[in-house]
């Protein structure tokens, strides 16, 4: 399995190209992270992961090394929230003006109308500016997320790969980094403004009224018993219809590869079928957790508007004994309405909270998760000349009891070509990942130039070496951006030289476009002979010291094999090649021929020294002819 990302190919990295005119540093682009940067945030995250601590903890180190951006933003909001103090107070002092009227009542009047308004109008620019802050970092977060996850996963193993659907991990770089955003937002907001509306309202409360402050001290358990009540249920069902989307989306990533499939044998209604279970659990999960949710807002509601009215009824009757003015009236019971509307928020949020706890752990799966690809970096490679020594090597995959590969042994000098055949489970695309470093040997050495591979930088390793699999593997660029993928200088005439090497400069010719033709979704404009050709282009272009084809001419007509052959046949004498191949007549040009059964070497020998032994690649060639 090969991974691979859509990069521009702009004409700037062709040779004689016009250089692109400056244009406008995007808000993105000044603020993406660099990549020592990425890389610190990302040991960070899997440090909390990998130690299991709780979510909220793994939240608070997301804001490392933001503390002043978020006191700025600290500051902004309490300019903001400051209406909300200030407003109960002057309408209290306007309304004791006017029910008591004397000599200087209006100029009271006056005085705390021109300070509410003061306070209503700041509020515009200041919360402006305390979403400019908080936005910096709360966007920042969400991207360095997702580029630490994607970093992740770019080193995660190939077996990791192939038992997670990539649907799922879509949704966990999307979806679950979304959630986490809006979680970091609510948390920061909600928990910011309800620790000052309660701070202001028991300092002002308690100076006048310490009865009224006691009456207020009662609502507190209430929302606290409510919110815990509804926690276990909640969370619950948060994690069912989080666990049924992840499953649904990589159960829809599959359906969609499989329509050309289904469509061919007229499968719509068994796929569509299929699909509805998995949707008709979905709406099922949703209907429960939506149910729960309004349960939990409803009883919430009927508590706190009770509670408000009990609270007009008590301090009323303060006002009708003279303990307080009918001014006071209004503030307590604005107060009391802003302290019921902080709790109720706080825990209306609590589902959001719970889903966004969710995603921190989703994304832990990932960050925390140690099937990293091994990379020692001991002994530095230079420039590889393609000598390959496979060492009593035995590989065993992990759900399996039996060796995939048994004691397997070959020595392959600098530019040989190897092909390797047998049956469907031989071992011989073991064989290539061994190669290429997809896995490492249960037991045994592999050594490339002498060294061994454990020992290597793989990517230096890699970077020298060329592979064209048997699924072939395009993006939506045009078909320079897959042919010269990953290589920031190549020259118009390099590129159109290995199309011509392919077979594809017919075609390029007929494009209006030629090799800035954009393809489709997967290459799905071009004939499968033809996404295979580009492939193989693909490798060609990097001129490796090591080229490995898996069934690479799989997909090709005879006319397209005959000049693939060609091409890869002039390859055969700049480095060293691995071939696997289906059809046993395009090895014959290899210089051995590795016969394979069960994981292990039955034959050895040029195409002519095998067909005239008459053993076991005789009898293969025979059951094709």
């Amino acid at each position: 399995m090969l991974f691979h990302k859509k990069e521009k190919a702009l004409e700037g990295q062709l040779a004689g190209a016009k250089p692109e005119k400056p244009r406008k540093v995007r808000w993105s682009e000044r603020r993406e992270p660099s990549e020592a940067g990425l890389e610190r945030f990302q040991d960070y995250l899997q440090t909390y992961s990998t130690n299991k601590d709780h979510p909220i903890k793994i939240l608070c180190s997301f804001y490392k090394g933001k503390q002043k951006k978020l006191v700025e933003t600290g500051f902004f909001l309490i300019l903001q929230r400051s209406p909300i103090w200030i407003i109960p107070i002057a309408t209290s002092n306007i309304i004791n003006a006017a029910t008591n009227p004397d000599a200087g009542s209006l100029e009271i009047i006056l005085l705390n109308v021109m300070v509410a308004l003061l306070f209503i109008m700041q509020n515009a620019g200041t919360n402006y500016l305390a979403t400019v802050a908080f936005a910096s970092v709360n966007r920042g977060i969400e991207g360095s997320l997702r580029n630490a996850m994607v970093r992740k996963l770019q080193q995660l193993s190939i077996m990791f790969h192939k038992e997670v659907q990539s649907g799922r991990l879509q949704s966990k770089i999307m979806r679950d980094v979304e959630n986490v955003t809006e979680l970091l937002n609510q948390i920061f907001r909600t928990l910011f403004f309800f620790v000052l509306d309660i701070s202001v309202i028991i300092v002002i409360t308690l100076r006048k009224s310490p009865m009224v402050f006691l009456f207020f001290l009662v609502v507190v358990p209430f929302a606290v018993l409510t919110m815990r009540a509804f926690k276990k249920p909640v969370r619950e069902k948060n994690q069912e219809f989080r666990s049924e989307m992840e499953n649904t989306q990589g159960a829809v990533a599959e359906m969609l590869e499989m329509i050309p499939v289904a469509r061919a044998h007229g499968l719509q209604e068994v796929e569509i079928s299929k699909m509805n279970t998995y949707l008709n659990r979905i709406v099922d999960r949703g209907y429960n957790l939506d149910l729960i949710n309004a349960l939990f807002g409803a009883v919430n509601w009927v508590v706190f508007q009770s509670f408000q009215m009990i609270c007009l009824a008590f301090t009323a009757y303060l006002a009708v004994k003279g303990k307080i003015s009918v001014g006071e009236v209004v503030l307590y019971q604005t107060y009391f309405t802003s302290l019921v509307g902080q709790i109720s928020t706080l825990i209306n949020i609590y589902p959001q909270i719970s889903k966004g706890l969710e995603s921190v752990k989703s994304i832990g799966d990932i960050m925390g998760n140690s099937h990293v690809e091994e990379n020692n970096s001991i002994v530095p490679l230079g420039e590889l000349k393609g000598a390959v020594k496979f060492v009593n090597v035995d590989f065993k995959y992990p759900d399996s009891d039996k060796n995939t590969l048994s004691d397997f042994t070959l020595d392959v000098k600098p530019g040989e070509s190897i092909a390797l055949v047998g049956e469907s489970g031989a071992g011989k695309s073991t064989v290539l990942n061994l190669l290429i470093g997809f896995i490492p040997p249960v037991s045994g050495k592999i050594l490339i130039d002498g060294i061994n591979m454990v020992n290597l930088d793989i990517n230096e390793y890699r970077h020298q070496i060329a592979v064209v699999p048997q699924n072939t593997i395009l993006f939506s660029g045009t078909i320079l951006d897959n042919i010269a993928y990953g290589l920031e200088h190549v020259t118009e005439k390099e590129v159109m030289e290995v199309i011509k090497d392919v077979g594809l400069e017919d075609m390029i010719e007929k494009l209006p476009d030629g090799i800035y033709t954009q393809l489709g979704e997967h290459g799905d404009k071009l004939s499968g002979g033809q996404r295979q050709r580009i492939s193989i282009a693909r490798a060609l272009i990097r001129k490796p010291k090591i080229i490995v084809f898996d069934e690479a001419t799989s997909a090709l007509d005879s006319a397209s094999e005959k000049k693939v052959q060609e091409a890869t046949s002039n390859m055969m004498k700049n480095c060293t090649t691995f071939l696997v191949a289906h059809r046993l007549s395009t090895i014959r040009n290899a210089d051995r021929i590795v016969a394979m059964r069960d994981g292990k070497i039955v034959e050895v020998g040029s195409y002519d020294e095998l067909m005239e032994k008459k053993g076991y690649f005789y009898e293969l060639k025979a059951l094709q002819s």
